[in-house]
């Protein structure tokens, strides 16, 4: 099984980065996929999730309105993408899929975006 992040790096308040991460080793099409995030001396915690068809999404109040998931099923991939971002978005974002109806996950490694001028 792996989770690969890709797509963080340093950009300037205000600007975007799109995150991706390839899946495999597992049935991506039953998995609920998720990003999280991770500052600096603070608890991980839920950017946005996407089900398994990518009908249902959900966002925490921080990012609505400025990040976007998307899933595509046939590729394996899971994307986000961020714009507007702020120096409070500065994190390791981190994937993670849930088996569908249980809590078994499998996390990524983790990618740091950074937002600074």
């Amino acid at each position: 099984v792996q989770l690969v992040e890709s797509g963080g790096g340093l950009v300037q308040p205000g600007g975007s980065l799109r995150l991706s991460c390839a899946a495999s080793g597992f049935p991506f099409s039953s998995y609920v996929m998720s990003w999280y995030r991770q500052a600096p001396g603070k608890e991980r915690e839920l950017v946005a999730a996407i089900g398994s068809f990518g009908r249902n999404t959900n966002y925490a109040d921080s990012v609505k309105g400025r990040f976007t998931i998307s899933r595509d099923n046939a590729k394996n991939t899971v994307d986000l993408q961020m714009n507007s971002l702020k120096p409070e978005d500065t994190a390791v974002y981190y994937c993670k899929a849930t088996r569908i109806g249980t809590l078994y996950a499998y996390w990524g490694q983790g990618t740091q975006v950074t937002v600074s001028s």
